[in-house]
């Protein structure tokens, strides 16, 4: 029998499974011809772009409901080594399992400096884990004797991820120090917020920051973190119980297995049918994978390139081990929706991202997209699952 190992289970492990599964039902291949296994260190699906959110009760879907429909496996393992040339992958209960071929799918995680305190004492919503976490650390902060540190929270990083994090936050911190006025700081070592978001965007993001509530300290780095605030090079202390760390991703380790070069934040290089280059047999998809959306642009760390990723993945990984044509994946349009919280949400479109819709407008299309556009079928029905995954684009939202 022929074994696929698909390592991951996010937007784009999950779709590279459902889309072999399909791939497999379309060529009608018998049963026990082929195998495909999903590892991953969670038995879930995690809609890990949710994790900003309060309510964390929608996001994190059993796989089971998922693969055993398609008749997929799932092992729940954390890889830690690849061998390429042996074509076998490690786990850390001590497990090896071979592969004919391999979907590295593994995702990224926050990068975390060597700064004093921040291991300790700084939180994250870059995992459903770390966002319960921060979640329990403020009710506990509430049950105590309040403070009007214990009602601060200081973001490290004005990307994306920390800019919906510090516009959902007021509003939480609201409901849990109804006596205390909250303060809501986002630092960043770049002079303007929200720089990567383009000129257009700018100015509502600020715009927003403002309405919400949120101070900001820009042009600064962080030095220390303690359990009583953070310390900023330019000499400022911050006085706050919760620290939470948004600035910067890089693609999971394992991506370091492999005998290719990588770009600056890990990624491997696979060419149009997700084929890593250099390593024959293994094809990446997600936010380990730097793949050609068009003659200019490589992809993003996002659902929105991670989700058509897998299932191209998926599909070719058993269209090139049967020997049959296999998609190249382009994709001809990018938008980014960013929630702003209260103050609605900014909806751009196109790699300079120009903005289209603003404030309640923007927002009815997030919610569209983080609530029904990013999730898998949930009807547990095998039909549903394989057509879901079939190798399209889904149109702009």
């Amino acid at each position: 029998m022929a074994a696929v190992l698909v390592v991951g289970a996010g937007f784009a492990g999950l779709w590279a499974a459902l889309g072999a599964a399909r791939r497999l039902d379309e060529l009608a291949v018998p049963a026990g011809t082929v195998d495909v296994t999903v590892l991953s260190p969670a038995p879930f699906h995690d809609i890990r772009v949710r994790n900003y959110e309060a309510d964390l009760s929608p996001c994190r879907i059993p796989l089971a409901d998922l693969l055993d429909p398609v008749g997929v496996a799932h092992v729940t393992a954390q890889v830690t080594a690849i061998d390429a040339d042996a074509k076998t992958v490690s786990t850390s209960a001590g497990q090896t399992y071979r592969y004919d071929r391999l979907v590295l799918a593994a995702g990224s995680q926050v990068v975390k400096p060597a700064i004093p305190g921040l291991a300790d004492f700084g939180f994250d919503v870059d995992t459903y884990d770390g966002a319960h976490a921060l979640q329990r650390h403020l009710n506990r902060l509430a049950g105590d004797s309040p403070t009007p540190a214990a009602a601060t929270v200081v973001v490290v990083g004005a990307g994306l991820t920390g800019i919906e994090v510090v516009c959902e936050l007021p509003n939480r911190l609201r409901a849990l120090f109804p006596q205390i006025a909250p303060r809501v700081i986002l630092v960043d070592q770049d002079p303007a917020v929200g720089a990567g978001m383009g000129a257009s965007a700018r100015p509502v993001i600020e715009q927003a920051l403002s309405d919400n509530g949120v101070a900001t300290r820009t042009g600064v780095d962080v030095t220390a973190v303690s359990p009583r605030g953070v310390s900023l090079s330019s000499g400022e202390h911050l006085d706050a119980a919760t620290v939470v760390w948004c600035a910067g991703v890089r693609a999971n380790p394992l991506t370091g297995q492999l005998p290719v070069v990588r770009d600056r934040f890990g990624r491997l290089p696979v060419d149009d049918y997700l084929r890593v280059l250099g390593a024959e047999s293994v094809f990446a998809a997600g936010d380990v994978a730097a793949a050609r959306m068009d003659d200019e642009h490589l992809s993003v760390m996002s659902c929105q390139h991670g989700r058509p990723m897998g299932r191209y993945a998926g599909y070719n990984v058993i269209s090139d081990l049967l020997d049959e044509p296999m998609l190249a994946l382009r994709i001809p349009w990018y938008v980014t929706v960013l929630d702003l919280g209260p103050a609605g949400a900014v909806y751009t479109e196109g790699w300079d991202r120009v903005v289209i819709a603003t404030g309640e407008k923007a927002k009815t299309t997030k919610r569209t997209i983080n609530a029904q556009r990013i999730y898998p079928p949930l009807t547990g029905t095998r039909a549903d699952l394989l057509e879901a995954a079939a190798p399209t684009l889904q149109a702009r939202p």
